[in-house]
């Protein structure tokens, strides 16, 4: 059902967001082919796994197909990625499919989706979670349960920053996005200060964690909507930082030190030593969703003494280590579906599987995320080759997409590209501090690296190496560092071309 905005009352934050004001271009700027721009894309280097690569190449081709021109009744303002399938565009969907676009950020501006959903924003900092593609009308109500979420728009803007370098959005989305922070305490917390969520503004619709709850927050605690407050604090808290607003981001840090020890005083269940969602009378949920692995995204949410134990089920049996790694509820939860997953009562989801290891990343688990990566690629690459599509989710103990699941979805496209660069050949960069890491573990015999790989404005780098020698080629400086099971080395890479050895 299509609902038309309701006048709310004003945050003056929102008089400072651009894009409410910013007409569609007169002209569209054309979208390129993809066979025109496919030599700026990377291109991985892995002779042992060619299937990989193919799949790669496929996900940009999906992606592609998904590009699409803003019509003058959307109130659109930037070419956009969404799912051709779908008559909205999605904030999950558009805030997630900025991974990948980081690395095709040459040939389209992936970003300008999340523009789209800023030209939206309600005078009271209110983003709908869905807007329809044609009519620029949303898809619910401001005060639906479901209209919201999950907030990870800062995130994605960060992130961008941090791999990029392109600090020219900062000034123009921090002061929406705070607006919109503020919409969410002041709409989806707790007297307590915990925040809520339903299984659709989740974006888990089937998740029994918090009963009869597809879209209705039941009066819990929701582990995963209370973690991203906090990560959106400390998101909002370096943007502030950068845009020399000192105070707003000291208050930012005081709100997310009392998110922090509200999560790990209430939401720690020490029976299970898990992150769990908790009823109004204090009791825990049945479930240990992958959803309260957003805890590892934030640096120094989880406690060191609690990290180990938090982690260990990831690399159990009984719970998320199954031949089809991660699935979205553990082994042991009650309602996980060993069949075909069920959407979310136990289905492997590329996206939720990005943000895992983008966690376990930052908490430096290195080896279990490249692990994790390795398993769900392969298992991917099968079904692959089995149906000949890319799959919204995958069953956990067998290799079969989920039931029921969508094909050629476009987050499914986060694996096979930013989950092969990151993960399995191990690249990524901090480019604000010039920096490249190559964490090494891939098991090959044989030369793999990635070539054309975007460092910063129109840095290029091409890196290749076995297991005794690096080779780089690049058009500007950096700091390069290399960490594998055995080593750590750092070392400063000047342009042009330089061979490192390892032994």
């Amino acid at each position: 059902m299509l609902h038309t905005p309701h006048p709310r009352p004003l945050n003056s934050l929102v008089e400072r967001n651009p894009f409410r004001q910013r007409p569609l271009p007169d002209a569209a700027t054309p979208i390129p082919p993809l066979a025109q721009i496919k030599e700026i894309l990377p291109e991985p280097v892995l002779p042992e796994h060619e299937g990989w690569v193919a799949l790669y190449w496929r996900a940009w081709e999906i992606l592609w197909a998904n590009l699409h021109q803003p019509t003058p009744e959307s109130g659109f303002v930037s070419p956009y990625v969404a799912s051709a399938d779908s008559d909205y565009l999605w904030l999950w969907e558009a805030a997630m499919l900025t991974q990948p676009g980081l690395y095709g950020r040459r040939a389209f501006d992936f970003m300008g989706t999340l523009d789209n959903l800023y030209a939206h924003q309600y005078d009271d900092g209110f983003i709908c979670r869905a807007i329809n593609r044609q009519s620029g009308q949303d898809g619910y109500f401001p005060f639906d349960p479901n209209s919201a979420g999950p907030n990870l728009l800062a995130c994605a803007e960060w992130r961008y920053f941090r791999l990029s370098g392109d600090d020219s959005r900062i000034p123009h989305v921090f002061w929406l996005l705070l607006a919109l922070h503020e919409w969410y305490r002041d709409n989806r917390t707790w007297p307590g200060g915990g925040y809520w969520a339903t299984g659709v503004s989740s974006q888990m619709d089937n998740q029994p964690r918090v009963p009869n709850s597809r879209d209705h927050h039941r009066h819990w605690t929701w582990v995963d909507a209370t973690i991203q407050a906090a990560l959106n604090c400390t998101c909002l808290a370096q943007m502030a930082a950068h845009l020399g607003e000192a105070d707003l981001a000291i208050a930012l840090k005081d709100e997310h030190l009392q998110l922090v020890e509200l999560i790990n005083r209430r939401l720690w269940n020490e029976d299970t030593q898990f992150y769990q969602d908790v009823s109004p009378d204090g009791r825990f949920s049945s479930i240990k969703s992958i959803g309260a692995y957003w805890a590892l995204f934030d640096s120094g949410l989880v406690p060191e003494k609690r990290l180990n134990a938090f982690v260990q089920p990831l690399r159990e049996n009984w719970a998320f280590n199954l031949p089809h790694r991660i699935p979205s509820i553990s082994a042991d939860s009650e309602a996980y579906n060993a069949n075909t997953g069920n959407r979310w009562r136990g289905g492997v989801w590329p996206d939720m599987n990005f943000m895992a290891l983008r966690g376990l990343r930052n908490v430096g688990q290195h080896g279990l995320a490249h692990a994790i990566a390795c398993n769900h690629v392969q298992q991917v690459y099968q079904v692959y080759q089995d149906t000949g599509y890319l799959w919204d989710h995958y069953a956990p103990e067998a290799i079969a997409p989920g039931e029921p699941a969508r094909k050629n979805a476009l987050t499914a496209c986060l694996t096979p590209i930013a989950m092969l660069l990151e993960d399995v050949i191990g690249l990524g960069t901090d480019w604000p501090h010039r920096r490249v890491y190559w964490d090494r573990r891939l098991d090959s015999n044989q030369v793999y690296g990635v070539r054309r790989y975007p460092l910063g404005d129109d840095g290029l780098l091409d890196v290749e190496g076995d297991r005794f020698r690096v080779t780089l080629t690049t058009n500007t400086p950096f700091t390069l560092v290399i960490r594998d099971a055995a080593q750590h080395l750092q070392t400063a890479v000047s342009a042009g071309s330089t061979t490192l050895d390892l032994t």
